[in-house]
C-alpha cells in the first residue's frame, strides 16, 4: 500500500493510469464482463471508458426475503478514491428499511465508517449483508421498517410490487 501516503487526487490519477495501461487498447473498459466475480452473487464493472464509473450486480442472498431478486446498482468514484467514499445508490427499485426512495443507502462504512481500504467487492458484500439484515434504528423507508417485523408482509408485498 505504498499510495496511502499518497495525495488524493494523485493516487486516483495513478490508479487510473495504472487500470488504463493494464488494457490492451482500452477494450477491458468497455467490455461487458464481470471485472468482480469471485464471489457468488455480486459483480462490478466499469460503466464504459470512465473508470469512475461502475455498474455493480447484487443478487438477494438464499434465506432472506430478497432471494431470487437480483439488483443493479451504480457506483460513482471521486477524485479522491479510495480516502473518499463512492456514491453508491440502487438502479433497480429496493424496497427496504435502509434504502429510500431514490435508491441511495444508509450504511456506515459508505458515510462516518468508511476506510480506503474498502474495495467494490466488499462494498457489494455489505449492501448484499444489508438487504438480509437492516438497521431499523435507522430508517430511511420507514413503511419498510415498519413491515420488517412481519417477514411474511414483507416479502409478500416486496415480490408482488418490486418483481425484477
Amino acid at each position: 500500500m505504498a499510495s496511502q501516503n499518497m495525495d488524493p487526487a494523485a493516487a486516483a490519477a495513478s490508479s487510473t493510469a495504472a487500470l488504463k495501461g493494464s488494457e490492451s487498447g482500452g477494450s477491458a473498459a468497455r467490455s461487458s464482463r464481470p471485472v468482480l466475480s469471485r464471489d457468488a452473487g455480486i459483480s462490478a464493472f466499469p460503466e464504459s471508458d470512465n473508470l469512475f464509473k461502475w455498474i455493480g450486480t447484487i443478487d438477494g442472498a438464499n434465506g432472506t426475503v430478497y432471494e431470487g431478486l437480483r439488483y443493479r446498482l451504480s457506483l460513482e468514484f471521486p477524485a479522491g478514491y479510495p480516502y473518499q467514499a463512492p456514491r453508491v445508490k440502487f438502479v433497480t427499485s429496493c424496497f427496504h428499511p435502509n434504502v429510500d426512495g431514490q435508491g441511495f443507502i444508509c450504511l456506515d462504512i459508505l458515510k462516518d465508517k468508511w476506510s480506503a481500504l474498502y474495495d467494490v467487492r466488499s462494498i457489494l458484500l455489505s449492501i448484499q449483508s444489508l438487504l438480509g439484515e437492516p438497521n431499523n434504528e435507522s430508517p430511511l423507508n420507514t413503511t419498510a421498517a415498519e413491515l420488517w417485523d412481519d417477514q411474511e408482509a414483507f416479502k409478500n408485498h416486496l415480490h408482488s410490487t418490486f418483481k425484477n
